[in-house]
């Protein structure tokens, strides 16, 4: 068979099972799930780096198949998903035009983001051997955290979530794109990070969003 197969890209091949899974809740109207679904592909990528790097031995092929590899993975996962669930959102909807426009932007936009970071990285790592201090414009996995966060606010807005979440995918599009520096989060960010989606697992929860 073809492919890179080590314990290094377990993670990632379970971040994309999880995202099918959330998109058939997704298509299915069970959101809480799909949300949960999405929460643990941001946790899987979350930690997927760092597993990799603990194998030592790794050949210049099979660090750039992780490279592309993570990177085809967040377009399932942070790109596709998002869009499904925007989609199954805006079914029956008068504006459900608007949304296909807009997640179709959503997802290009994800891709030009990741085709961008893909190059740079190469470069960056071929000058140096140091690690990344910083991203240029929003990274893409930011979604895993920003969708499930909104859906917080879904029994407030009731009627009106579908078009919140089709202004936040707009306004996370651009951000993508944005030439804007945003600092790589410690060991100690990524915990806050958790935590985050912890408490945003129990406010759905609480909220009786799994009904």
């Amino acid at each position: 068979m073809i492919g890179f197969y080590d314990y290094t890209v377990i993670l990632t091949f379970f971040s994309v099972i999880s995202s099918v899974v959330g998109m058939s809740f997704a298509v299915n109207g069970h959101f809480f799930p799909s949300i949960v679904c999405l929460l643990v592909s941001g946790l899987c990528d979350m930690f997927d780096g760092m597993v990799a790097r603990t194998k030592k031995n790794r050949t210049e092929a099979e660090k750039k198949n992780g490279i592309q590899l993570d990177s085809l993975a967040d377009i399932v996962c942070f790109g596709a998903f998002p869009a499904v669930i925007g989609l199954k959102l805006a079914a029956g909807q008068s504006f459900f035009f608007l949304m296909v426009i807009v997640v179709s932007l959503f997802v290009l936009c994800g891709i030009i983001r990741l085709a961008y970071f893909n190059v740079t990285e190469e470069l960056r790592q071929q000058q140096t051997t140091d690690k990344r201090k910083n991203y240029e414009g929003l990274p893409i996995t930011s979604v895993a955290l920003i969708i499930p966060a909104l859906f917080c606010a879904k029994p407030l807005l009731e009627e009106t979530f579908p078009i919140a979440y089709m202004i936040l995918m707009l306004l996370v599009s651009v951000c993508f794109i944005l030439k804007w520096k945003i600092k790589k989060l410690s060991t100690t960010g990524n915990i806050v990070l958790i935590c985050i989606g912890i408490l945003i697992f129990a406010i759905l929860t609480a909220t009786g969003f799994m009904l």
